[in-house]
């Protein structure tokens, strides 16, 4: 267990050393609620059904935070590690095989929640957020969010055993993700040629269920809110069919 525990300070540190990575978990939704509750402000409106942009624009945000480290991060690292042959090395080690992956979902389910706790802290501070839900529901909407956007990277990193060929495959599908699921900018305003392909993109399953548990306070409603238990249903399928395939394919080294 120490040598688990020292594994993990040591991928955290490394992760820390990832400009793009930290910047885009940790600022870059701070930033993006600072822009735009600037220009809207926090004072309830139609448009969003009665409640304040920043209210409904923060749980979107956290999609950018999942996006970044399930899609980038994790998968580009685990890559990395078998490219150049880390993996391997650390298998002659007494260290367990599931330590290394373990290793990674923990220092990035880490990042993904001082991200969230930044954001929170910045919208609390400057605009006044509100959260309406129920805080269980919204803790278990989280960490199926986290494992089921985890599970498409490392997907990728079981697929994929160049560096540069996983760069371009997870900028392709983190960028239209991150664009096109209501992470960044509200569905609301999209046409409706883009909200079809958006139905398209696991993320907005995302978005949309972090959006629901944060402006929900009765939890009776989920009973009879069919669009809920679709996002449940539609994340829970990814996070087995990606998961089930990543152990499947998934090598610790190419000879």
């Amino acid at each position: 267990m120490e040598m688990f525990t020292k594994l993990i300070k040591v991928d955290f540190k490394l992760l820390l050393r990832e400009f793009l990575v930290v910047f885009f978990s940790l600022f870059f939704p701070a930033f993006m609620i600072l822009m735009f509750g600037g220009i809207y402000g926090n004072k309830p409106t139609e448009f969003f059904g009665g409640f304040g942009s920043v209210d409904v624009m923060a749980p979107s945000y956290l999609g950018v935070i999942f996006a970044v480290n399930g899609l980038m991060s994790l998968p580009l690292t685990l890559v990395e590690y078998r490219d150049k042959k880390i993996l391997k090395r650390l298998m002659a080690t007494p260290l367990k095989p599931s330590y290394i992956i373990l290793s990674q979902l923990i220092v990035n389910f880490v990042l993904t929640v001082i991200g969230l706790l930044i954001l929170l802290i910045f919208g609390k501070l400057i605009f006044n957020l509100h959260f309406y839900g129920n805080i269980f529901l919204f803790i278990f909407a989280f960490i199926l969010s986290t494992l089921s956007i985890f599970s498409i990277g490392f997907l990728i990193a079981s697929l994929i055993s160049d560096v540069r060929v996983a760069s371009t495959v997870a900028y392709i599908i983190y960028f239209p993700m991150l664009f096109l699921s209501g992470a960044t900018m509200p569905l609301e305003s999209m046409p409706k040629f883009m909200l079809n392909i958006s139905k398209a993109l696991p993320l907005t399953y995302i978005v949309d269920l972090l959006k629901r548990v944060w402006l929900n306070s009765d939890v009776s409603w989920i009973k009879s809110n069919l669009t809920f238990e679709k996002d449940i249903i539609v994340l829970v399928i990814i996070l087995i069919v990606c998961f089930g395939l990543s152990i499947y394919k998934f090598k610790w080294y190419y000879d």
